[in-house]
């Protein structure tokens, strides 16, 4: 699960959340399925200047992921500074899955330099294919990609809508604000090749709208973020028959506002 916006000024909230959500998840699940432990990758806090500053972070189990190497995006060092938020990247392996090995890659752009951001993660991707030797990458976050700040004339020159190597999962006409009012597919899941597209089980990059599913009053769930999660699943090896696959790797991005940013990669057994 890959969270946006995640501050932890003082370093307590996420040992905490972390400490909480084993405590529970062995509680309610050791019977059933054994215990799951959680545990987390954060980047350092990101942003310009001596304005508020924010971290990526990425929360998994250990029992289905390993994450394998890190890897923080700078592009102070390059031509120019585009991202106010630098890409964070993590290598994982997920042997249960057929893809096995990938690299996720989120951004949290601003609404006023969106498409330049979205383009320069063409950039990122390149860096990171000739830094880990690997193509399967899945690029995720809040791309503010619609609602007049990324137009359809303005993606002709944009390399990662031109380009027929990406894959975006979450399409236009999907509303994840979770905002009265508002319909824009901001939140995006991006995957490079067609190895990395076949691997993701079909018509499952979907908005949750944990309004409706969990029937939540508006105020709260502007109280939680002003964005819904986008989710995607990947398929898993086949453990014989076709009938006997195993439950696909669930891959969440949400974003909340005012406290912390995490990615999380569950399964969903």
């Amino acid at each position: 699960m890959c969270n946006l916006a995640v501050r932890d000024t003082k370093g307590k909230v996420l040992p905490s959340l972390m400490s909480s959500l084993n405590r529970y998840n062995n509680a309610r699940r050791q019977k059933r399925y054994g215990p799951f432990h959680y545990k987390y990758v954060t980047s350092k806090p990101l942003g310009r200047g001596s304005g508020p500053k924010d971290q990526y972070v990425f929360l998994y189990r250990q029992e289905t992921v390993n994450v394998t190497d890190t890897y923080q995006y700078d592009d102070t060092k390059k031509d120019r500074d585009v991202f106010t938020r630098d890409p964070f990247a993590i290598r994982v392996k997920a042997p249960k899955t057929e893809i096995g090995e990938f690299v996720l890659i989120p951004l949290q752009a601003t609404a006023d330099g969106a498409l330049q951001e979205i383009d320069k993660l063409y950039d990122v991707y390149e860096e990171i294919k000739e830094k880990w030797n690997i193509e399967d990458v899945m690029l995720l976050g809040d791309f503010y990609a619609d609602c007049g700040y990324v137009t359809k004339k303005s993606r002709q020159t944009n390399r990662l809508f031109t380009s027929s190597d990406f894959f975006w999962l979450i399409g236009d006409k999907v509303d994840t604000c979770a905002r009265a009012g508002t319909d824009c597919a901001y939140d995006r899941i991006v995957v490079h090749g067609k190895p990395f597209l076949k691997a993701v089980e079909p018509l499952s990059a979907q908005v949750f709208n944990y309004k409706k599913t969990y029937r939540l009053s508006q105020d709260l769930v502007m109280r939680v973020s002003d964005h819904f999660p986008v989710e995607v699943n990947l398929k898993t090896v086949s453990s014989g028959p076709r009938l006997m696959t195993g439950h696909p790797l669930f891959i969440v991005l949400s974003l909340i506002v005012s406290l912390s940013c995490t990615l999380s990669v569950f399964d969903t057994k």
